[in-house]
């Protein structure tokens, strides 16, 4: 069997059967789901999901750290991460397999949330190409957000001091463009280009750019290999 498959399979199988994954993902529904739907009918009601996709931003910063932290956090303090290196498995396809895991469990959550968007097709004339990217946009969010969280994982063999890592970095990256919202010039570009939410942003507007997906592409990357590195230390 393919060991990046068996890695893919045990992490899911750890997910469905642990109450965490349960109660986080829940509370993610409830969270937006209830700020949404609150807000639309709220006056005159909007065929938008544009409260959702301003929203579940800044909730994935608190999600995805949530579902990685224990990804390889755990492993190290229960000592089966040094088992697990011992079988012929490489340090990347362990990465890989535990980042595909967490993927398809926020995949998922996202599923959960689109009767939210035929719900309001329903009622009227909705935009779905704006809907699309947002979904497109949260799920390259979400993967940059997984990765991070994997990489403080990696840092720590504590699970809360990995969330707080992982949190601190997605909660940086997030706001980072409006704490040099009154500088111009280089500071402000960098800034702006450095911020998940600027991107987020752009996509969810229903204008995929190369250039924001290779943001995205490049933060999982830079991640990943962050934390291939990290495994592949203790090794020696």
């Amino acid at each position: 069997m393919n060991p990046v498959w068996h890695i893919y399979k045990r992490e899911l199988g750890r997910y469905f059967h642990s109450p965490i994954a349960y109660i986080v993902v829940v509370l993610f529904l409830l969270i937006t789901g209830g700020m949404f739907w609150a807000s639309f009918f709220e006056g005159f009601p909007e065929l938008s999901m544009r409260r959702f996709f301003g929203d579940a931003p800044l909730f994935l910063g608190f999600f995805a750290p949530a579902i990685s932290m224990g990804l390889l956090a755990e492993e190290k303090r229960s000592g089966t991460l040094e088992l697990l290196m011992t079988m012929p498995v490489s340090d990347l396809q362990i990465v890989i397999g535990k980042f595909a895991a967490a993927m398809t469990l926020l995949a998922v959550t996202l599923a959960f949330t689109t009767p939210y968007a035929f719900s309001i097709g329903t009622m009227g004339d909705l935009d779905w190409g704006p809907v699309i990217g947002g979904y497109a946009g949260l799920l390259l969010l979400g993967g940059s957000y997984v990765a991070i969280g994997m990489m403080a994982s990696s840092w720590t063999r504590e699970q809360i001091v990995a969330i707080l890592i992982g949190f601190f970095l997605c909660f940086v990256l997030f706001i980072l463009d409006r704490l040099f919202t009154n500088s111009t010039g280089l500071v402000a570009q960098t800034a702006e280009y450095l911020s998940s939410n600027y991107h987020f942003q752009n996509i969810a507007r229903g204008v995929i750019r190369l250039s924001d997906v290779l943001y995205y592409v490049s933060v999982i990357g830079i991640c990943l290999t962050v934390t291939r590195n990290a495994l592949a230390s203790r090794r020696w």
